[in-house]
């Protein structure tokens, strides 16, 4: 004989199941602080990026007035831009432009500038023709204690540059290549490899290996590999190691200051020339600071999008 459940019972287990859904429940309090507390976090997340946007602006404003300043005072004559605090609301002329071009001196900037562009440009290419495979032999295809091998090229940056003055100048005047352009192509290129190396490691160990082994499976050779597959993928990290290059060779002064004389000077040297015993000219040196920078910025500005993406290669795992 099956036996029932009591009326009670019944009532029971259904009372008890109503329960257990209503446990499950949040009561509308606990939903409205929930809704809340998120919304206080996105507030706060909203409050936190607005104020280091603010500091990144701040930032890059006081980065940017000395330039600022430079440009403004290279368009003022030498009497305003020799004021002290600084005279604004000047009149404003080209006389410091003139005189970058020669026009009472008679001396043209173009060798220099031609100069610096040849050492620049050779150098860089030269940088990136060594740095690639070395990064790629210590990136894809490491040795032992390779990170040993990375400090050591990176530690030759921490020699102060005037410390192998005196020797580069002594080689070079035994083997007769003062005031040589091709010498400064070669200082360039040894300066600046380690730090090329040391980027483009870290741009290489983002290429997927998988795309190297399928390449060597199809029976391409390591210098197709090198052309057709690592640098298309590497090619952001190449331009910002590029960009730096360039930056670094066009803006150094010390070695071309004593290394090379007026057949080899480049820009920086030329603009050295403005500083005379009659005292500093600051608007004329402002008029060609300007102007010698501005290879460098159109170069920034062009490559602004593969530096950034470059530089930023690497930064996420």
């Amino acid at each position: 004989m099956m036996s029932r459940k009591r009326p009670f019972d019944r009532d029971a287990s259904s009372l008890g199941a109503a329960g257990g859904r209503a446990k499950s429940w949040k009561r509308p309090l606990d939903r409205d602080a929930s809704s809340l507390g998120a919304a206080g976090g996105r507030v706060m997340s909203r409050r936190v990026n607005a104020f280091w946007g603010l500091v990144a602006w701040l930032v890059g404003i006081a980065f940017f007035l000395p330039v600022a300043w430079m440009v403004l005072t290279s368009f003022h004559s030498e009497a305003d831009a020799g004021t002290n605090p600084p005279k604004f609301g000047a009149s404003l002329t080209l006389d410091g432009y003139r005189e970058f071009f020669g026009a009472s001196t008679g001396a043209s900037p173009w060798p220099p500038l031609i100069n610096s562009a040849t050492a620049s440009i050779v150098s860089t290419l030269l940088v990136l023709l060594l740095a690639i495979p070395a990064a790629y032999a210590l990136a894809i295809k490491p040795v032992r204690k390779w990170t040993d091998v990375l400090f050591f090229f990176l530690s030759t940056k921490m020699l102060p540059a005037v410390a192998g003055l005196l020797p580069v100048y002594l080689i070079a005047q035994k083997i007769g290549l003062l005031d040589n352009i091709w010498l400064m192509v070669i200082l360039y290129t040894s300066m600046n490899l380690p730090i090329a190396v040391w980027m483009m490691h870290s741009f290489l160990a983002e290429v997927p290996v998988a795309i190297l082994e399928a390449a060597a499976i199809d029976g391409a050779r390591l210098p197709t590999i090198m052309r057709k597959v690592i640098v298309p993928v590497a090619a952001p990290g190449i331009a910002a190691t590029a960009l730096i290059c360039f930056i670094f060779s066009w803006n150094e002064m010390l070695f071309a200051r004593v290394l090379t004389g007026v057949v080899a000077g480049t820009a920086p040297v030329f603009l050295t020339s403005f500083v005379t015993s009659q005292g500093l000219f600051l608007a004329k040196v402002c008029a060609a600071a300007t102007a010698i920078s501005l290879p460098v910025l159109a170069a920034g500005f062009a490559a602004q999008d593969k530096l950034v993406q470059g530089l930023s290669l690497g930064a996420v795992k």
